[in-house]
């Protein structure tokens, strides 16, 4: 696609998902296209060998790709490479409710790779090498390598005219099925060692990352070489066996010591009280931090500080040590779209249905739930997960409880 639409089109499956989109090399290419929203397609390479990237919006040095959305889509197994790729100067893309699993190699689901003003919102995010059950050593060796599902960052200085990734917000998503390599998390901010911030300007809010694998993952979030990050009313949930249960902040190569970034209103819960350490943050490559209005369980167990990070839970001068009361992650099936039953493999017939459902099971506290209440309304999200209002006194995690009715909301109005 290169077409520059002024006023917008839309290409749309009639029937969703039924419209089958394959290739042996890219299958989707936006390079100078504008005005451009894909939606509804079934979009995957068609087996091995085929050549990298399953979609690529391309900014072509900064003179292309504007004002695209991929929304509605089931985009998965990439035989090389990432699944979509947004970079070189792109600007303007929506990435809204698709289901995305099956990378391959040391790439991601979303390399989002010297851009600005990228929303990437309401998807699910998982993989399914066929080892849902599997140990580590039982799973595929290529499976094994396959690396964080978002990566946020700059490879190529500013040679399309963009310093560092901007203004990027990745929001209302479900993280969940972790199969990849140990070094790697769901979401990473910086990677490539530049002697500069590989992106500023990044909002990641009301997510929910489940921990329901025994593949060992570096952490759930990191930041290499990033400034003015903010990690706000997400809920992590699980087990997540690996080096730190919440965030790693570190330098690659010539990254500078990471700067200004927020942790605000956070659920990070382990029920199975495993958690062994909480962030992975060596003195030398943090700067400024700010942790406020967090909630920290280890199952009853001890929060652990490590004493040669920079960041632990005692940092947070509003801080809540309780359980949360989430729902267990108990049976958790990995959403794949099942073609031949014309549903996804947890019965939903839609993706709007799946993450409902993901949501609905295992973000939900009770409304006793010590969450309820207790944000910082200065520094959270004016909704939740659910897209619904939180009102002046929002909840700490992704999904906002809500009031109970009162004997007056009952009454007729006149």
């Amino acid at each position: 696609m290169d077409r520059k639409l002024v006023k917008g089109l839309t290409v749309r499956a009639q029937s969703p998902y039924r419209a089958v989109l394959r290739h042996h090399d890219k299958v989707v290419f936006c390079g100078g296209c504008a005005g451009i929203t894909l939606e509804g397609f079934d979009i995957a390479h068609d087996g091995p060998g085929a050549g990298p990237l399953v979609v690529q919006i391309d900014g072509q040095g900064g003179s292309g790709a504007r004002r695209v959305v991929i929304r509605n889509n089931v985009l998965h197994d990439s035989f090389k490479n990432d699944v979509l790729k947004i970079n070189n100067g792109a600007r303007g893309v929506a990435v809204q409710g698709n289901v995305f699993y099956n990378q391959h190699g040391s790439d991601e689901h979303i390399d989002v790779n010297s851009v600005r003003d990228v929303v990437i919102e309401d998807n699910v995010f998982f993989n399914d090498f066929g080892a849902e059950r599997a140990t580590p050593a039982r799973l595929p060796e290529a499976n094994r390598q396959t690396s964080s599902f978002v990566v946020v960052k700059d490879s190529n200085d500013d040679d399309d005219g963009v310093l560092g990734s901007q203004d990027v917000v990745i929001r209302r998503n479900v993280f969940l099925g972790w199969q990849g390599h140990p070094g790697a998390g769901f979401i990473l901010i910086g990677e490539d060692g530049k002697p500069y911030y590989e992106a500023s300007g990044v909002v990641i809010e009301n997510n929910l990352l489940l921990g329901d694998s025994p593949i060992p993952m570096r952490a759930p979030f990191g930041i290499k070489g990033a400034r003015g990050t903010v990690f706000r009313n997400n809920t992590i949930v699980g087990d997540f066996p690996g080096a730190a249960f919440a965030v790693r902040i570190n330098r690659e190569g010539d990254n500078p010591r990471g700067q200004d970034l927020h942790f605000y209103n956070n659920v990070w819960a382990d029920p199975t009280g495993t958690m062994l350490d909480f962030t992975d943050t060596p003195r030398q490559d943090v700067d400024t931090f700010h942790l406020s209005h967090n909630l920290y369980w280890n199952g009853g167990a001890p929060v652990p500080v490590g004493r040669d990070d920079s960041v632990n839970y005692t940092a947070d001068p509003a801080r809540v040590i309780a359980d949360p009361e989430l729902p267990p992650l108990h049976d958790v099936v990995r959403p794949r779209w099942l073609p031949e039953r014309g549903a996804f493999a947890d019965g939903s017939n839609s993706i709007a249905q799946v993450r409902a459902r993901l949501i609905e099971r295992f973000a939900r506290p009770p409304r006793g739930s010590a969450v309820v209440d207790r944000a910082d309304p200065r520094n959270a999200p004016a909704d939740d997960i659910r897209g619904r209002s939180r009102g002046d006194s929002p909840d700490i995690g992704a999904y906002e409880v809500g009031k109970p009715a009162t004997a007056s909301d009952q009454r007729p109005r006149q």
